[in-house]
């Protein structure tokens, strides 16, 4: 009995390591539907694909979307539609928020993100944001205290509406919620997220 245990966990250790780690997760990143930062939503995205995960990226117009720096994207689909994805059960593993300059327009408002955002933290998901879309999830109430201080005016100036304490760390993590400062801590801010996820 013991030996057939050892030979099914070798041969799924065998998968992982073929298909990833992160193999049967499903992660949502939601982007602005213009001026997204590619260097979040490229970071994040190719390490969690290259991990083995489902990742499943939607806007609020679902259309094709042109970031700061001018690259296209086209996302998945609607932010309305975000339980009806191909392959996609009940809740998603994670639900990771990118910014960029749209962010203030399309994102911070938006009534729909931080429902999303507050079922999933209560079924215990992970939940991340890097840069300008970190004022959502101070706005849901699901982030109280310290947060990467931010490079924009704009987002620096709501947060500190918001009364959010600011730490030079370029990542912030409290429980199952992950903060990042924006395009230049995406590395660390991918490390950490892959690591709860593999827990």
């Amino acid at each position: 009995m013991l030996f057939f245990f050892s030979v099914v966990q070798l041969k799924l250790n065998l998968v992982k390591k073929v298909l990833g780690n992160l193999f049967g997760k499903h992660i949502l990143i939601i982007i602005p539907k213009s001026q997204f930062c590619e260097e979040e939503l490229n970071g994040i995205r190719n390490v969690l694909q290259q991990g083995g995960a489902n990742v499943v990226v939607l806007s609020k117009s679902g259309q094709e979307a042109r970031g700061m720096n001018k690259e296209k994207f086209k996302p998945d689909g609607m932010i309305v539609d975000w339980d009806k994805q191909m392959g996609v059960k009940n809740k998603y593993h994670a639900v990771i928020l990118v910014g960029g300059k749209g962010a203030k327009k399309s994102l911070w408002d938006d009534p729909i993100v931080p429902q999303i955002l507050t079922d999933h933290y209560r079924f215990g998901s992970i939940i991340g944001a890097m840069g300008t879309a970190i004022v959502v999830l101070v706005r849901a109430y699901l982030v109280k205290g310290e947060v990467p201080k931010p490079d924009d005016d704009a987002t620096y100036k709501e947060l500190e509406k918001l009364n959010a304490a600011f730490v030079d760390d370029p990542v912030k993590r409290v429980e199952n919620v992950v903060l990042g400062k924006g395009g230049k801590s995406v590395s660390q801010f991918s490390r950490t997220i892959v690591a709860l996820l593999e827990a």
